[in-house]
């Protein structure tokens, strides 16, 4: 039962829907400060769930907080779990997040109360899809987040043990005589720009101005349920910089989020099992047009887009891509789709086909699979190559399960998606059991899983050969009284040689009077041992913070051998005042030479943002992030202690040397924004280097830029 009561009033008149929530709050203080839109979830807020087609498989998200900002997003739910286990293993009772990539327009107004707070908000139906019917039933849910208790409340008493939120909503019936009238918004954008770089023929330091460049977008609503986007030389220059990351395994992609507007709105029309879509592989695209929606039961998204040359594979060519995914609903929860990719430059050309599906029954079970192929045309030679994934799941209150089976084929290729790795089949059980205290009790729940798992060279799973890496993880996490958060584990692994991540290592072997070339063949297997803790603590009025480290014996991958290794990840957000936010986030990893204790690599990236909301449509933010990487000189650790070359394409050798980066970026943007879509920007960012990390002189800039932009939404 919900500690306070939450009040819901309804309405709706032909042109908009209105809700009037009451929140009470006796028993704590109300957390509530001026925020930028979609950053309200760490304030007490409401959020509304409108599935306006009422399949219990998507529904549009407006939340609002105790002052009335605003975050919006759409959550459709596809087997992926915002689990609450070490590095978020998917267990029992994980509800899968919202996207907040979309910027819907509404209304909202708040304020503080001596019993809460009261918020109202107006949604025309202009910024909603829905059914063609004459009388319809919507889905909705009402989620209240209370933060000086940690607690989630919901107004239809949602089970854990489900495999779907939102087939746990209720209804309201018989909505009549709605009228969205004519969709179409523009949104033209006038940019100029001042770019600053070094000339690499005199090696001066130079500007050159661009602009005034005029781009823009057109948004019409085809039907009810279909829409229609179209851009042309969209700027993306207010976007925010990507958080620098750090790799540990040299064979995985990193990724990096979507945050351009055009390709943010309908998104998830694109979501599969695999990320067979992934819209930054446009890169500056001159034009192009979307269309997503919903009809007769059926998801639908199309992308067309021709690229900038510069970002072309072949010279002198646009890049032109078009993708189309669909998903069929079945029954009730379960849903079959089809994803189509195809880039063209020049000559060559990428095609990707798959079919997926999604089975939810029993309540609580859910399977998924995905499986299909590419087609991919480099310099003339065609290849063909296979791509496929399973996996089963129960989602019980207390006991959980996971499983998973998948493989990518060393050939197979995209370059319209996202996969992190390919050649590698895996395998993975996950069964966890949950303990639940009662309302007062320290803690709130208890999960312990056990993770067994397996990955296969895909050459190796197809020909019958064993396993290359062997994994047994050990993870406990809790929710603790008042919204603490702990978690650890243990970690049990084998990792076998991969002989074509080293194909172009090679050793210089004394031979008498000779010096021998020979390849490099490193351990056959090498054994890891380590732990993991990670601390999550209650959102506080002023701050919250959260981190884990791990620790133990891991692979060396630049030297293939047995390191000690330390991964350290930690953030906290502090808000002083209603207006100010600052957010401040730390990565550390390290390996060193078991063998001598010196160093391998270190990598560290501090981060720190600063937002000021002046006002409601005002705000300034800072960004400074300092990017630390260094390598040593690589040599054949635990073996023969002979240095590392590295085979050059001319057939030479080269020294794996000694290699460092020190890279500090910054970043200051002023934005006034009344409304999606109707903004003015103006934004200074720069790029420099040290000879020293963290010594902060000596500076060598390699880059600045200016921009201004302009931009204003005509709804019609």
């Amino acid at each position: 039962p919900a500690s306070d009561s939450t009040v819901v009033l309804v309405w709706y008149s032909p042109s908009a829907i209105y809700f009037g929530i009451r929140a009470y709050e006796a028993h704590g203080a109300v957390h509530g400060t001026l925020a930028n839109r979609d950053n309200i979830f760490s304030d007490d807020n409401v959020q509304i769930y409108l599935s306006t087609f009422d399949d219990g498989r998507q529904a549009t998200v407006f939340a609002v907080n105790p002052l009335g900002v605003q975050a919006d997003g759409v959550l459709v739910e596809s087997g992926k779990s915002n689990g609450n286990s070490v590095f978020g293993n998917p267990v029992t009772g994980g509800r899968e997040p919202i996207d907040l990539s979309p910027d819907y327009v509404f209304q909202s107004k708040g304020h503080l109360t001596p019993w809460g707070y009261e918020v109202e908000v107006r949604i025309p139906f202009k910024s909603l899809r829905y059914q063609s019917a004459r009388t319809q039933d919507w889905g909705i849910n009402i989620e209240r987040d209370v933060q000086h208790d940690g607690t989630t409340q919901t107004w239809t008493p949602a089970r854990r043990a489900a495999a779907s939120f939102l087939g746990q909503s209720g209804t309201l019936a018989g909505i009549t005589d709605i009228h969205r009238g004519l969709v179409m918004d523009l949104n033209p954008e006038l940019t100029g720009r001042r770019d600053g770089a070094t000339d690499p023929g005199t090696g001066a330091y130079a500007y050159s101005n661009t602009g005034p460049d005029i781009g823009g977008n057109v948004r019409w609503g085809v039907t009810n349920n279909l829409t229609l986007n179209a851009t042309a030389n969209p700027d993306f220059s207010q976007v925010e910089s990507d958080a620098g990351q750090l790799g540990f395994d040299p064979r995985q992609a990193l990724f990096y989020p979507e945050k351009r507007p055009f390709f943010l709105d309908g998104l998830e029309f694109f979501q599969s099992p695999y990320q067979l879509v992934y819209t930054r592989q446009i890169v500056q695209p001159v034009g192009a047009v979307k269309l997503t929606g919903k009809a007769a039961g059926t998801n639908l998204g199309v992308i067309a887009a021709v690229d900038d040359q510069a970002d072309g594979l072949v010279p002198g060519h646009n890049p032109v891509f078009g993708i189309v995914r669909a998903q069929r609903d079945l029954g009730a929860g379960s849903k079959v789709g089809l994803v189509y990719t195809d880039r063209t430059d020049g000559p060559d050309r990428n095609q990707v086909g798959a079919i997926d599906g999604r089975f939810v029954f029993g309540k609580v079970y859910s399977a998924q699979f995905q499986a299909g192929m590419s087609h991919d045309v480099q310099n003339g030679t065609p290849t063909d190559a296979p791509i496929w994934a399973f996996s089963f799941r129960r989602a019980g209150r207390t006991f959980g399960w996971n499983s998973a089976f998948n493989g990518v084929s060393d050939k197979f290729r995209t370059r319209s998606g996202f996969i992190s790795q390919a050649g590698v089949a895996n395998a993975l059980i996950d069964p966890s059991y949950t303990v639940y205290g009662g309302k007062d009790r320290w803690f709130q729940r208890i999960t312990g899983d056990v993770s067994l798992g397996g990955v296969w060279q895909y050459e190796h799973l197809v020909h019958g050969q064993g396993l290359q890496n062997k994994q047994l993880h050990l993870n406990l996490s809790s929710v603790l009284k008042g919204g603490w958060q702990v978690g650890g584990g243990y970690f049990f692994e084998s990792f076998g040689f991969d002989s074509g991540l080293f194909a172009n290592y090679r050793l210089l072997v004394p031979n008498g009077a000779a010096t021998d070339t020979v390849r490099f063949t490193g351990q056959p297997t090498i054994a890891n041992s380590e732990f993991v803790i990670q601390v999550g603590t209650p959102t506080f009025r002023t701050f919250d913070a959260n981190g884990f480290i791990l620790r133990g014996h891991d692979e060396n991958y630049y030297e293939w051998a047995s390191g000690d290794l330390v991964v350290l990840q930690a953030g906290v957000n502090w808000r002083p005042n209603a207006n100010l936010r600052v957010g401040a986030t730390y990565s550390w990893q390290q390996v060193d030479r078991r063998t001598d204790g010196t160093l391998v690599n270190v990598g560290r990236v501090p981060r720190l943002t600063l937002e000021y909301q002046v006002s409601r449509p005002f705000f300034v933010r800072l960004v400074g992030q300092y990017i630390q990487n260094e390598t040593d000189s690589l040599r054949d650790n635990s073996r023969t202690e002979l240095p590392i070359y590295i085979a050059q394409p001319d057939g030479s050798l080269l020294r794996a040397g000694p290699r460092k980066t020190d890279l500090f970026h910054a970043d200051v943007l002023l934005s006034y924004q009344p409304g999606p879509g109707t903004v003015v920007y103006a934004g200074y960012g720069s790029n420099q280097t040290e000879p020293s990390a963290f010594r902060f002189q000596d500076f060598t800039r390699l880059n600045d830029g200016l921009f201004v932009k302009f931009s204003y939404l005509f709804r019609m």
